[in-house]
């Protein structure tokens, strides 16, 4: 009984085995102990006895860490365990898969590194630099590095797919990622494994992948992020998305970087988002989130305003159709009325596509649907602008000059039954470039930071406002990138069209007919 149990006490689960096969075989590649026998650290040791002997099988592994934390070597590491260890398939393929042919190369040049450390991995492993492959020679598995920016990164089967920073794909979808995914079809149990720094925002794929875990047992996902409400400079939110720091992970350079990102707004997103893994986007914000909230004020009834202004963002019939009235009240605030329009066909799909809550946001009245249509419907909303309006007159509406045409077709379709309808909604046009959007972005950013913007804190508008992304050109003149973000933006670019025309026709004193000249009136001076 002794010796059985003893035999008993001997096997070990696939986890096990990947874990005694990485730390015996595989060398540190690189740094101060390089050449010296690999220790594997707890939490890579937890995310592997998960992965391997999940008793409902896994598919798929997520790993989201900081930088700097042994990603790329762990890859590597488990590469090299399918390829000669104990997780070799006879005949099979597995890749790695990178956005940029940089990171791709980071993983093979990792694991050749490690290969020729040990003579006995040297012996059963061909290196094929030129093209960015190894070969298992005992199983004759094939390892592929592919990237998103290569030329042949198609094709293959693999058993094995390890996808490195998938948290660089903007949006829901990736056509490398779902290419890599869909050449595992062939297989009756293929395993991805993801590890990746956090996405910007929560409808980019690696957060939908993240989000969706708990709802799938064969997924294994495990996220190391500092708490939302963390100061930069607090060692613990250092520790909780640095699972290795003060091991390989520097704890001096965090220290320096958290240093520098306390001290200058503009570095302190890239900081969260690299080093204390958040979903923040590292491109420059129109306006943080603190300022915008101060503003959530309720605003005092639109009949009350002295003075109103509107911005009209069309967008693609599809999505949002955002009208953002702006209107001055007596007490010298400046209260934002926003409406939103999206047609009712489809609602269902594009909640769950842009990861917001239209559908509850219809049933709250935040949102307004076009009846029976699968694209916005501009008469209809037209005609709901001039109810909305009821008495109250605007000085002019700001515009967007895309589909512009189409709405301009309505409202000349609807002068027969609503003859004034031109005059009630006086259309000004308004760039989106670097020439006339700077006015209009300084305008509304001096209203929120003074504090004197009340917004009510309407949900659809405050989703706009997080997504806004600004960028510069070389005289700091700034606009709206679109490209930049994956979220919608429409009403914040329709609300800061507004404060523009209400900045040039109310603070300058003008007129509408004084907008002949707006494109002097509106061009900032070059420094």
């Amino acid at each position: 009984m002794v010796k059985r149990a003893a035999v008993a006490k001997q096997v070990m689960t696939r986890g096990e085995r990947v874990i005694s096969f990485v730390e015996k075989y595989c060398r540190v590649p690189e740094g101060k102990l390089v050449g010296q026998p690999l220790k594997l650290l707890p939490f890579q040791k937890r995310w592997i006895l998960e992965i391997y002997d999940n008793p409902h099988g896994t598919s798929k592994g997520i790993l989201s860490i900081a930088r700097k934390n042994g990603k790329t070597a762990l890859i590597a590491c488990i590469v090299l365990a399918h390829l000669v260890g104990p997780e070799a398939r006879r005949n099979s393929q597995i890749a790695s898969g990178a956005m940029s042919l940089e990171n791709a190369a980071l993983v093979f040049d990792l694991a050749c590194k490690i290969i020729k450390l040990n003579p006995e991995l040297d012996k059963i492993i061909r290196i094929l630099p030129s093209r960015k492959r190894l070969f298992g020679l005992i199983m004759n598995v094939e390892y592929r590095a592919l990237s998103a920016e290569g030329k042949t990164n198609m094709g293959g089967s693999p058993v094995l797919a390890i996808l490195d920073e998938v948290g660089q794909v903007v949006g829901p979808n990736s056509l490398f990622v779902d290419a890599i995914i869909t050449s595992q079809g062939a297989h009756e149990n293929p395993l991805l494994l993801c590890i990746s720094t956090q996405a910007a925002t929560n409808a980019d794929l690696f957060s939908i992948w993240i989000d969706d875990a708990p709802n799938d047992p064969n997924c294994v996902c495990h996220v190391y992020t500092a708490d939302e409400s963390d100061d930069v400079t607090n060692p613990k939110a250092w520790a909780a998305a640095n699972p290795a720091l003060g091991i390989f992970r520097n704890e001096k350079e965090v220290a320096k970087m958290a240093g520098d990102a306390s001290r200058m707004a503009s570095f302190e997103n890239t900081f969260r988002n690299l080093y204390l893994n958040q979903r923040v986007t590292v491109t420059s914000p129109a306006i943080s989130k603190n300022a915008w909230q101060a503003c959530a004020l309720p605003t005092c009834p639109m009949e009350e305003c002295i003075e109103l202004y509107a911005g009209l963002d069309l967008s693609l019939r599809t999505d949002l159709t955002a009208f953002i009235i702006y209107g001055l009240s007596a007490d010298g605030f400046w209260n934002v009325y926003p409406f939103f329009w999206t047609p009712e066909v489809g609602l269902s799909e594009r909640t769950k596509r842009d990861r917001a809550p239209y559908d509850a946001w219809v049933s709250q009245g935040y949102l307004r649907i076009c009846p029976g249509s699968a694209t916005v419907d501009y008469e209809y909303v037209v005609t709901e602008i001039i109810d909305i309006l009821g008495d109250c007159r605007l000085t002019a509406v700001a515009f967007d000059r895309y589909k512009i045409e189409y709405f301009k077709k309505e409202i000349d379709r609807l002068s027969d039954v609503v003859p004034d309808v031109a005059d009630r909604l006086p259309l000004i046009p308004w760039g989106q470039g670097f020439k006339d959007m700077p006015p209009a972005i300084d305008a509304l950013e001096e209203k929120i930071l003074n504090k004197i913007l009340r917004h009510g804190g309407h949900p659809v508008l405050t989703m706009c406002a997080a997504n806004a992304v600004v960028i510069k050109d070389e005289n700091e003149n700034r606009k709206f990138a679109k490209s930049k973000t994956s979220g919608r933006i429409d009403g914040y670019v329709a609300l800061a069209m507004a404060a523009g025309i209400a900045s040039v026709l109310h603070e300058n004193q003008g007129g509408i007919d004084s907008f002949i000249n707006a494109p002097l009136i509106l061009q900032r001076k070059s420094t």
